[in-house]
Parts: C-alpha cells; structure tokens; sequence
C-alpha cells in the first residue's frame, strides 16, 4: 500500500525577518522531505536569499500549479511574484512585504480549499507590515478565519509538542478579558483543544481547564466565576463525554501539566498560558491556528528582525511546527479522501 503523504504548503514569511533561512534549514533537516509532499510558495530572489544566508544549496524543481506537488517525490518551488528585492530590507516594517504575505497565504488558503493542500506551514509573520499591506483584521487567525468561512469557536493553541493550550480570549485588554468568560465558550475552547489533539495523533488527550480568579476563587470568597461559569461548563463537557476536568488553580496547574497529568490547558486571558508556556520551552513552541477548516501551523516566536540575515535563527521551532503540519494533514487528507470516495 501506498504511504499517504499529505501535501504541505510553506511560507516564507516576513521577508524583512528569518523565515527564508528558517525553512531553507527546515528542509536540510534529516527526514523533512520525505515526510511529506512540499510546495514552497516563495518570490524566487527571497528564496536564494535565504539559502544564502543558512548556507544551503536545494535544488527544487519548479511548478506551476499546486497539484503538480503528486508529480514529484521531493519538495517543489511554486515561484510568485509579490514583491521586488528593492522593496525589502532586513529589519525593516515594511507595507510590501505584509502585503506579499498576505497574498502568498491567500494562494495557499485557496489550494486548501480545492483540495490540493492538506496543510500550510508557515515562517513568522510581522502584524504591523500586514496591516500596513492592507490586513483589516486584528490579527493573522481572524484573516484566516473569515478567509475560510471558519464556522463555529476558533482560538490559536501554542504547544510544546507534549503539552498544548487553548484560551477563552486572546489579544484583548486584560480588563475585558471578563466578559468572554461565558460556559459556551469554555466548552468550545475544551472541546475544540481536544479535537485537535486528536488530529495531532494524541489517541486520548486530557484537557485540564484553569481557574480564572486567584485559588479557584477559594470558594466563591475570591470571585465567583468558578462556580458559576467554569465548573459547569466543565460538568457539561463531561456529560458529553470530554475527558476534561478542573477549574484548577492556574498557579499550580502548569506544575502538573509539565509532569504529565494533562495533555492541553484552557486557560482563560492571553498571558495566564502565554508566560507559562514561554517558560516551559519558548525556544520550542509552535502556535497552532485552531478551528479553521484546514490545518495552519507556525512557530511560535517573531521575525527577530534583531538577527535578521544572519544566519543565527534556530531551525527547531520551524521544525516542530512543520511536524504538526504532517501529522494533522494526514488527518485531513484522510477526510478529503473519504469525502470524495
């Protein structure tokens, strides 16, 4: 029987920033191309600036069409034309290089759609360019999802490979955080953790939900939202079935989470599972898009446009987020095949 490879779209990113050395390394990884069946969408000059700068020398045939990957055994090059050399330099914000973003990501999201791409994998984005290049969203996640008709609860999860979160809020002030604290959401932010841990090959993840107010509330004499949102969104889930257990005090529940009592945590602002998880591995997180309809996977860290051609980005991030890409493409390979019989 065949090996199903599922077919993987990778990004540059920010061509001001490392993503053009991060993937070149990523593909001189031991056993990358073989994992699956690669197209790198990329201005061809931005690609050969980066392999300059990681010191590699792929020789990648040329496509023209995304369905052309099933043609080749190794990676392929779909070359663009976004953006010209003139209009980037290292560490600089620049509106052409957020809009040339933008542009290759809706080419990779519109392969999704017709099937051709199981997943995309893309090299660190910066914000302030894509909003200068015309992102009318607040962040990449949003853009994606209204880009995809994404229907239903969508969050970003980070992830240290063996320990994955989800949130209630995102990039919002911490003093509105309190107002996306609603037992639908906590029961979409658990159940959807843990459908894409399943889809990420974990056979039964165990999701722990933390508390919102300090101890758990200690009783309801510290807050109250523990006993009148969390737990009950947390007893709904498992009369549902979700193997999902808490509110726990968010002080110590990371403890846990790091020796392997749970597999993901939902937390409940930005910056309760954002500190803990930088913490744990920051040089090794990947932030998962979660809710689309196809699987977008990046690392987790910047630009870093302070080592910007340089030669000094670390490929293991890339490397991590690009493993999840395969694994939860197979799933949706999987899917895609089944559906088309």
């Amino acid at each position: 029987m065949t090996e199903l490879k599922p077919v993987i779209a990778l990004t540059l990113g920010d061509a001001a920033g490392i993503g053009a050395e991060l993937i070149a390394k990523l593909l001189a990884e031991p056993g990358v191309t073989e994992q699956a069946r690669i197209v790198l969408v990329a201005d061809e000059w931005q690609w050969q600036q980066g392999q300059q700068v990681a010191g590699t020398a792929h020789r990648l045939p040329t496509v023209s069409r995304f369905a052309e990957a099933h043609e080749h055994q190794g990676p392929v090059l779909l070359p663009v034309n976004t953006l010209a050399p003139e209009q980037a330099r290292y560490a600089e914000v620049s509106g052409a290089c957020g809009a040339a973003t933008l542009e290759i990501l809706r080419q990779c999201m519109d392969a999704a759609q017709a099937g051709e791409v199981d997943a995309i994998c893309f090299a660190p984005l910066n914000k302030h360019a894509m909003k200068l290049g015309g992102l009318e969203h607040e962040d990449e996640l949003h853009f994606f999802a209204e880009y995809l008709g994404a229907e239903g609860y969508f969050c970003e999860f980070n992830t240290l490979g063996h320990l994955w979160t989800s949130r209630i809020s995102s990039h919002v002030p911490l003093k509105e955080a309190y107002h996306y604290l609603t037992v639908d959401r906590v029961k979409a932010a658990s159940k959807l953790i843990y459908q894409a841990l399943q889809q990420a090959g974990f056979t039964a993840p165990r999701v722990a939900v933390a508390a919102f107010n300090p101890h758990a509330g200690e009783g309801g004499t510290c807050g109250r939202e523990e006993i009148d949102v969390i737990a009950p969104a947390v007893a709904q889930c498992q009369a549902e079935g979700y193997p999902v257990s808490g509110p726990y005090p968010a002080d110590t529940l990371f403890i846990r989470a790091r020796d392997g009592d749970f597999d993901a945590v939902v937390t409940m602002y930005h910056d309760q599972g954002q500190i803990a998880i930088k913490l744990l591995g920051f040089s090794q997180g990947v932030t998962v898009q979660g809710g689309l309809p196809i699987p977008i996977t990046t690392p987790a860290h910047g630009t870093a446009f302070d080592i910007a051609g340089q030669g000094k980005a670390k490929v293991g991030p890339t490397r991590n987020a690009f493993d999840i890409a395969c694994r939860m493409g197979i799933a949706q390979r999987k899917r895609t095949l089944a559906a088309t019989g």
